[in-house]
């Protein structure tokens, strides 16, 4: 009988850059993978941002649903995505189900 191992959980990131940017991934272990944009051995776009900081992180579940989160958190506005950061939500599901998108 073969013992298969428990699905990893995915957890959604922000990170902000030295010029205050923010950048938003999906991963598997938030702190390996800080390490890696840290060490420029992450995404091009963080490479020479300077020192980066991890703002927020969730868990989410299981890849696909940490995919579908990351890009509704990517379609947010820098404003929707400082608030986010800011109200530090536990359940960021019910919490994206609130925002109401505003057309730009």
């Amino acid at each position: 009988m073969t013992e298969y191992a428990p699905a990893a959980l995915w957890h959604l990131y922000i990170l902000r850059t030295a010029a205050g940017q923010l950048y938003t991934g999906i991963t598997t272990d938030v702190p390996r993978r800080l390490t890696q944009h840290q060490n420029g051995r992450g995404a091009k776009a963080l490479r020479g941002k300077g020192p980066l900081m991890l703002v927020f992180h969730c868990g989410i579940g299981d890849r696909s649903a940490a995919l579908k989160v990351e890009y509704r958190v990517k379609q947010l506005s820098r404003g929707q995505k400082e608030r986010l950061v800011g109200d530090q939500p536990q359940d960021l599901m019910a919490y994206m189900a609130q925002i109401v998108r505003v057309p730009a």
